[in-house]
């Protein structure tokens, strides 16, 4: 009797075995998705007949869908929103989440619509991607205890899980900023209903109210920094309404590069005389001139970090609603003077 050990078969083995690729055997055994069940269960039968061990395979991951309104993603904040859905198939591929987007009017997410398309997509979770849940959707998913995500969303209840940037703190430094730059009337640019931006008002007048002296001024625009001639001319007359205010925080980088070119038409200096500060940190930001001081807003982390909270709802669909809020970071430019310290 030969006391030569048995040597334990290989991947290379397993694979030319059962006649496929050793990159393919090696994704079957660590149990990772993306492999027809027809190959995965040959190469499993293989592995076992040759004494190869096999992790026991993970447990399915129930799929989710997510909703995104079609105007916030058709025109201006496409770029925004692009990002967030990537981090969200980055995050459900690791997942082994099967993952499906539907583009919707927001004033068509009905109950009934909602279940349609979640039946649909054979998805157990549903993803609002930038759309705050009306009252009779928002009862239905409490009552189908509907695993349910805000991305890039706040639930004022919190009764669905969420994630955001943190508003209230990035506007609240993002005005702070424009206070350390000398600037003491300062207006605020906005023109959304939702929550989100609510709470970037907040943080717009807690930061005015922490210093004496200073005022604020909040500004509706219900234009939301549409390129279009409308929108300068509304920007136009919003400035020269408030002659005086030397600086202006705006909910968004769209409204901010409007403000720019607005001040630099009437003659003034930026940041010299008049100061401006952006949100988002999108693309248009370095293409300005100078380029726009701003607040910069992880849209991908947004979305993996949403993958993450619906993965631990449908292990628990009891459990209080969580909400995650990505930090916001100052991006230095030049529409700030004085070499400020973000």
């Amino acid at each position: 009797m030969s006391d030569e050990k048995v040597r334990r078969p290989r991947q290379a083995d397993i694979a030319t075995l059962a006649g496929v690729s050793v990159s393919t055997v090696s994704r079957v055994l660590a149990n990772e998705p993306g492999i027809s069940e027809t190959v995965r269960r040959q190469i499993l039968k293989v592995a076992a007949e040759h004494g190869y061990p096999v992790k026991p395979a993970a447990e399915a991951v129930a799929g989710g869908l997510a909703l995104i309104a079609s105007d916030g993603v058709t025109g201006g904040l496409s770029v925004f929103y692009e990002a967030i859905v990537d981090g969200l198939r980055t995050g459900a591929a690791e997942a082994g989440m099967p993952f499906e987007i539907r583009l919707v009017r927001e004033d068509r997410i009905t109950p009934d619509a909602v279940r349609d398309y979640m039946q649909a997509a054979g998805a157990a979770g549903l993803f609002l991607v930038g759309i705050d849940p009306n009252d009779s959707l928002r009862d239905w998913l409490q009552v189908t205890t509907t695993p349910t995500v805000l991305v890039n969303g706040t639930d004022p209840r919190m009764q669905f899980d969420g994630v955001s940037p943190a508003n209230f703190f990035g506007a609240y430094e993002a005005v702070s900023r424009l206070m350390r730059a000398g600037h003491r009337r300062i207006l605020h640019l906005s023109g959304s209903h939702r929550h989100t931006i609510r709470e970037r008002i907040r943080g717009f007048e807690a930061a005015i109210a922490a210093v004496p002296g200073a005022e604020g001024r909040f500004v509706s625009l219900a234009l939301q920094g549409s390129a279009s001639r409308e929108a300068h001319e509304r920007t136009t007359a919003v400035l020269a309404e408030n002659a005086g205010f030397t600086a202006a925080f705006c909910m968004n980088d769209f409204i901010a590069v409007g403000v720019l070119e607005a001040v630099t038409e009437a003659g003034l200096r930026v940041p010299e005389d008049f100061a401006i500060v952006g949100f988002d940190d999108l693309p248009c930001a370095l293409m300005t001139n100078p380029r726009l001081s701003t607040m910069r807003v992880d849209r991908a982390a947004l979305g993996r970090e949403a993958v993450s909270l619906m993965l631990s709802r449908f292990r628990n669909r009891t459990v209080a609603a969580r909400h995650i809020c990505q930090a916001v970071v100052p991006v230095s430019g030049g529409t700030i003077a004085n070499a400020e310290n973000p």
